[in-house]
């Protein structure tokens, strides 16, 4: 004879609760495994690169380039994830980066030195993130129209301003921070600042107030305004965000090339977006995460860097990332309706 066992029952009469983990713990160890797969993933890339290429790859000053290039996309990275994050999208990251980067580098900007350089850069990329922050959350444009108008313009008035010439960098404060002698054991100061702006970044969305009202306003916008948030003014936040990290990429960029063009930052809109993509953010918003972003940063760059030294054609490269990216979202997808 089979015996009925009746649930637990609480005070009150009614069934307590069945006991299992905290929510913050499996959200945690889904986490845990997606770092870890990226971090295979970066794991393989390395070992690829070590066996191809031993004595190029594995050197100091390659695994110190490799950063180098990362941080300037890597922080513009950071910046594009709080907007996708956010539901939105912003495909001017790469122009701002241009415009930021020759408005800082003109003779007339030089003569203010290391701080009027950096100064500008700032501005020019806050600037225009609240000319697309505007736009979108009081002028109710979409934010795909919206970044893609300002593509256009930051493009064209970078090309106006530089008349498509390079404006070298005389300045030798600036010039000094991508010397090996500015090293602080053995890490170029540019690795730093992307170091810095990525703990910022992680605490921000993960620990701050102003981290749970974007990921609201991702994850439904209208039930977020119910809840008390000023929705419109959360955005405008956002992309002044994204173009402070422009700003930011920007002055990165001319301590590492020496100059300002106004074809810098070319493509950076695409290869942010895809770097929060496989570092699990959704582009339908709602869920992001920083230090996936920048590992999916450090996988596309090592790509690039192994694509160089064994001299294979760029289109080749350009077919592996795509790979790597429709990957990466076939993923997502397939653990969204698991969960």
């Amino acid at each position: 004879m089979t015996q009925h066992v009746s649930p637990p029952r609480d005070g009150t009469g009614k069934a307590a609760p069945v006991d299992g983990p905290p929510a913050w713990r499996v959200r945690l160890g889904r986490a845990d495994v997606r770092t870890l797969t990226l971090l295979g993933v970066l794991a393989v890339l390395v070992l690829i690169g070590g066996i191809t290429q031993p004595d190029s790859f594995l050197d100091t000053r390659n695994l110190q380039l490799v950063l180098t290039q990362a941080s300037v996309i890597g922080v513009v990275t950071v910046g594009m994830t709080f907007v996708i994050v956010s539901g939105g999208i912003d495909l001017s990251v790469g122009a701002i980066v241009a415009l930021a980067s020759v408005w800082a580098t003109t003779v007339a900007t030089q003569e203010y030195g290391f701080f009027g350089i950096l100064f500008t850069a700032v501005v020019v990329g806050v600037g225009c993130g609240l000319v697309n922050g505007v736009l979108i959350a009081f002028g109710q444009m979409v934010p795909f129209i919206a970044t893609l108008a300002m593509l256009a313009s930051a493009r064209g008035l970078a090309l106006q301003i530089t008349d498509g010439r390079t404006q070298v960098v005389t300045v030798s404060s600036v010039l000094d921070l991508g010397e090996r002698d500015a090293y602080i054991l053995g890490i170029p100061p540019l690795v730093l600042v992307f170091a810095a702006v990525t703990v910022i970044g992680w605490l921000v969305l993960n620990r701050t107030t102003f981290g749970r009202r974007t990921v609201a306003v991702g994850g439904n916008a209208e039930a977020a305004r119910l809840a008390g948030i000023d929705v419109r003014r959360q955005r405008l936040y956002l992309y002044l965000l994204s173009g402070l990290c422009c700003g930011i990429a920007a002055f990165l960029l001319i301590v590492l090339a020496g100059s300002g063009q106004n074809t810098n930052g070319n493509l950076y809109e695409l290869d942010a977006i895809a770097a929060a993509i496989i570092g699990g953010t959704l582009l339908t918003g709602g869920r992001g995460h920083i230090l996936g972003s920048v590992l999916g940063v450090l996988i596309f760059t090592t790509i690039t860097n192994i694509f160089a030294l064994n001299n294979l054609q760029t289109d080749v490269q350009q077919i592996a990332k795509g790979a790597i990216i429709v990957a990466a979202v076939l993923v997502q997808r397939r653990t969204a309706s698991t969960h």
